[in-house]
């Protein structure tokens, strides 16, 4: 038996829209100043950044549709909603990032030391590396802010991986690749200007892609898992498990099963062993006892299916 289709639509954080929407302006501006500043100089350093802002930028906006289409309403054609929209437009922007932010950065590494040219006057790229370092660096900051709010004393990789809202951590790699990119080419472009030798602005630029490479496979591996369905924390499950077990008409039960539909969304399958003296009525009342007890202790189970049947007790289960 199961409950009727919950609508999965819900409110996303404002502090997530807010960090994705600094990093987005953060992102545009710097984009332009770095064009400026690669066309003047002729650094294939700055160009790799410039290239990399502009795949920031548009990734901003790819998480930013993918939130709004994530709270569309759920319909008889979605009847679970569009909740995993997050994670496949989280997973292209990741796909962007490998492909497009990493490919092109080290294609122009490799052409820089096939083709080394001398670099202008570097101080518009001094400049502009130094507006970026502050842009970004408010960005990232308001990122790890909003990332901290959601670890619960958890170190941060755990954080990462236990993660459910990659419209949080996403950014966050995002920023921190961006200021590591920018050290990169300040280095680049330093070195090169002062020996002479404009192999290490090309050396910068491939150090960039690899960067980006690594951030980027991070990212593809952790949203890939959440695309293809992560299920709840054995904590919670446990804590399912104990409260359907102290209901008076149930027996015995497995352990749920479920998987994240959204960064706030649970869908969950519970099977369980009723007493066998229930009537029908008895165990339609008991099944939306339990549907709605779970759905009030836990709000971010949305869908709770209860499937009576056998279960294997393992320990006995005393009834009320």
């Amino acid at each position: 038996m199961s409950d009727a289709p919950v609508s999965a639509t819900t409110a996303e954080p404002p502090s997530s829209k807010v960090a994705i929407m600094a990093a987005l302006a953060a992102n545009l501006a710097i984009a332009v100043i770095k064009f400026i500043a690669a066309g003047f100089t002729g650094s294939s350093a700055m160009l790799a950044e410039g290239i990399h802002s502009v795949v920031d930028t548009a990734n901003e906006w790819l998480l930013l549709l993918g939130l709004r289409k994530s709270q569309r309403p759920a319909h008889e054609g979605r009847p679970f909603g569009y909740g995993k929209e997050l994670y496949f437009w989280s997973f292209i922007v990741s796909i962007c990032i490998f492909a497009i932010g990493g490919g092109i950065s080290l294609y122009e590494g490799i052409e820089h030391l096939r083709h080394p040219a001398p670099m202008g006057e570097p101080t518009w790229n001094y400049v502009v590396l130094g507006l970026a370092f502050l842009f970004d660096g408010a960005s990232f900051l308001v990122a790890r802010r909003t990332f901290n709010a959601q670890r619960r004393g958890r170190s941060f990789w755990q954080a990462f991986r236990g993660s459910k809202d990659p419209s949080i951590f996403v950014v966050l790699f995002e920023d921190a690749a961006d200021l590591l990119g920018l050290i990169v080419a300040f280095l680049g472009v330093f070195l090169s200007h002062y020996f002479q030798s404009p192999v290490l602005d090309g050396v910068a630029s491939l150090l960039i892609g690899v960067i980006l490479l690594v951030v980027a496979g991070l990212l593809l591996r952790e949203n890939k898992s959440l695309l293809l369905g992560e299920p709840a924390e054995p904590s919670l499950l446990k804590q399912i498990t104990t409260l359907v077990r102290t209901d008076a008409a149930v027996v015995a039960t497995d352990t749920p099963l479920s998987s994240y539909l959204g960064p706030h969304e649970i869908l969950l399958v519970v099977r369980v062993e009723f007493q066998p003296t229930l009537s029908a009525v008895q165990l339609t009342e008991a099944v939306g006892r339990l549907q709605t007890a779970v759905r009030d202790q836990f709000p971010d189970i949305r869908h709770v299916f209860v499937e009576p049947g056998f279960v294997e007790q393992t320990q006995p289960v005393p009834v009320a």
